[in-house]
């Protein structure tokens, strides 16, 4: 089953949540973010370029229009390969983990696994960022040494920063799936 509702980001951007349910206890969440707005592109794009000409027409070197296009290609490029995220995805199974994927622009893949023994729990946390609370998702992984303590938290859907209402569907059907394995783990 496959669902795909609208939420908003903490900006107010719109964010598009995609809920698909292989089984009752194998669910993936993808977040697609907005993508690269043409306007502030061609913004950017025409700033630099006219400082670029500006300087040229001062001291008559071309090769400060040829930098101008060359950082700004290069930026460009490196932007959309290493910064711009359009897609989040978080897949949480059972039996075997959860798996954070984050698509870029560029169509680079970044995956990462967490093994569902290492998961203690999934939390809604909250944080000050620029003047105001957020809240994030976020794993809390067990201590190797102290299995009831907590080495580290993974925060989930870094990039897309959506809402709290967006948070909350994630949360209550990762909690499920947690509360399944954990009574699976304990019945002998």
């Amino acid at each position: 089953m496959e669902d795909e509702r609208t939420f908003s980001d903490i900006c107010g951007g719109r964010l598009a949540l995609q809920r698909r349910y292989y089984s009752p206890f194998c669910r993936e969440f993808c977040l697609n973010c907005p993508r690269l707005s043409l306007r502030s592109l061609t913004a950017v794009t025409c700033t630099v370029w006219l400082a670029a000409y500006g300087l040229f027409t001062l001291w008559e070197n071309s090769m400060i229009l040829s930098a101008a296009i060359s950082i700004t290609l290069l930026g460009l490029l490196g932007y959309l390969h290493f910064v711009k995220i359009d897609q989040e995805t978080l897949l949480i199974i059972d039996s075997l983990g959860i798996q954070m994927t984050s698509s870029y622009a560029s169509g680079k893949e970044s995956t990462t696994f967490i093994e569902m023994g290492k998961v203690k729990d999934v939390v809604i946390n909250e944080a000050i960022y620029m003047q105001k609370v957020i809240y994030y998702l976020c794993i809390l992984l067990k201590d190797p040494v102290e299995p009831h303590m907590i080495s580290q938290v993974v925060p989930v859907f870094q990039s897309a920063k959506p809402r709290l209402d967006c948070l909350i569907e994630v949360y209550r059907s990762c909690q499920e799936i947690l509360a399944h394995q954990k009574a699976t783990s304990t019945s002998p």
